[in-house]
């Protein structure tokens, strides 16, 4: 009797368990207010990216327009760019033109200059053919020039022999050059024509107003020609009728 009562007392008394008494909703509307609460969220979501972007700077059509206009302004730099290059190249062109022109105008005077100074040697050297009351017989050099040629070791002289005053005979004798050489630190003396080669045609003289003389002669590679000295001899004379020195730059 007394479990009883305490049964009884659990179920119904003060310490009996709560009910809680709901009611009832369909199925439907549970699902409807799902879906509801899953739109707002996303929407929540949708329009706290959208004001994050816009809050940021950072739009897609905003980034789209401005993508376009770079490429635009780096058409237009390449454009630019590539019409500077042109002007560049044509001026580049004209300049070496210009250059190539003045190189020639600059050769062109300076063979002019070398005609003119040949001219006025050969009025001077004509003039002094014009007959006068000089010595008879008076020899002189004109014109002597010595130089190296292409190859290494080959030289060519060049003078002119004139006979001034009365000339009343043809001047008859042989030229004689001697050099100064110098080779590794040593200094010698070699004397044009050889022995053997002393009735050299290259070494006669035979005129009674003026001759032209040219010649080339050789020498070792290593060795440098200081000077040149041309000796001017008559038929049957020992000594030199007159010398003439020229330095071999």
């Amino acid at each position: 009797m007394a479990q009883l009562l305490r049964t009884l007392q659990r179920k119904f008394g003060i310490f009996a368990p709560r009910v809680a008494v709901r009611a009832h909703v369909p199925w439907y509307w549970r699902w409807l207010g799902i879906v509801a609460l899953g739109a707002l969220v996303v929407g929540v979501g949708w329009a706290t990216y959208d004001f994050g972007m816009e809050f940021a700077g950072f739009r897609q059509a905003e980034v789209a327009r401005a993508l376009a206009g770079l490429n635009d302004e780096i058409r237009r730099r390449d454009a630019e760019l590539a019409e500077m290059r042109s002007r560049a190249a044509a001026a580049e062109q004209q300049l070496q033109i210009e250059r190539a022109t003045y190189g020639e105008l600059a050769r062109q005077v300076k063979a002019l200059a070398g005609e003119n100074a040949a001219l006025k040697e050969d009025l001077a050297f004509f003039q002094s053919l014009m007959p006068g009351g000089g010595k008879e017989g008076a020899i002189s050099i004109n014109r002597f020039r010595v130089q190296a040629e292409a190859l290494p070791g080959e030289y060519r002289y060049r003078l002119v022999l004139m006979q001034t005053g009365q000339r009343v005979k043809e001047f008859q004798g042989n030229l004689e050059f001697v050099l100064n050489l110098e080779q590794n630190d040593r200094k010698f003396v070699l004397t044009l024509p050889p022995e053997q080669e002393k009735r050299d045609q290259q070494y006669r003289l035979s005129f009674k107003f003026f001759q032209r003389v040219e010649g080339t002669f050789r020498v070792l590679p290593e060795a440098a020609v200081k000077s040149m000295q041309v000796r001017v001899f008559e038929n049957g004379a020992k000594t030199p009728k007159l010398t003439q020195t020229v330095t071999v730059s």
